[in-house]
């Protein structure tokens, strides 16, 4: 099965405003945001990428936007299902000030529970974002290949919860996981299991190539990261 690249959109105005974005349209990314999305093209340049998929917001068609143009033959797929979290009447408020909802002492501790006020819950957002990665991961195995690597640039709360599926997490303690705006999260499904092999990565990439052996179609080794065996003792 893929392995799926899970890009954070570069830092936005909002971030660096300390307001709760949620699906407000045209927030964009800032200065620093930009760079990080004029940086992704290097940082995946070893990667070859089947396909791009993107939540429909302005932040994630920017941050991708550097990648299309270095890559023309890159199809880059809008779908809603790994659109940020409908946060409802939260959206576009500040941070600070949501500190003190009784909610958020909900969102923090136990968000399995937590059902945004004229939004949706955060159980409902991770499933459409889980379903959505089920059906990318079968139609790009089918399309290029077992071996094959995609990217889906999203949103941290998507992506945090992505993750915690992946690691047979309960949504309840997907707070423990960090991913930075620009950050690249990996993540290797096989037919038993999914392997979390990058987090929150800022830096470089280069190692998630494919080796030459799957490059060249052969069947991955079940003593290999890419087989559905974990490797006793950690592996090399």
């Amino acid at each position: 099965m893929p392995t799926l690249l899970l890009v954070r959109h570069g830092r936005s105005t909002a971030n660096t405003s300390g307001l709760l974005a949620g699906r407000t349209p045209d927030v964009s990314l800032d200065e620093h945001g930009a760079a990080q999305a004029a940086a992704l093209p290097g940082r995946l340049a070893a990667l070859p990428l089947a396909t791009a998929v993107r939540s429909p917001l302005l932040r994630c068609g920017q941050t991708l936007a550097p990648l299309a143009a270095a890559r023309p033959g890159l199809a880059v797929h809008v779908d809603e299902r790994v659109n940020e979290c409908d946060y409802g009447a939260w959206t576009g408020r500040k941070l600070g000030e949501l500190m003190d909802e009784p909610l958020m002492t909900t969102v923090q501790q136990h968000p399995s529970a937590a059902v945004f006020p004229g939004g949706e819950s955060m159980r409902a957002m991770q499933q459409r974002a889980v379903e959505a990665v089920r059906e990318w991961n079968a139609h790009v195995a089918a399309e290029y290949g077992p071996d094959a690597l995609y990217l889906v640039c999203s949103h941290g709360d998507i992506i945090k919860s992505l993750v915690a599926d992946a690691l047979g997490m309960h949504l309840d303690l997907f707070q423990r996981v960090s991913v930075e705006p620009g950050s690249v999260t990996a993540i290797r499904y096989t037919a038993l299991r999914p392997f979390v092999v990058r987090l929150g990565d800022t830096g470089d990439l280069g190692a998630l190539a494919p080796s030459a052996a799957e490059a060249a179609g052969a069947s991955a080794s079940a003593a290999t990261p890419s087989g559905s065996d974990a490797v006793v003792g950690g592996g090399v």
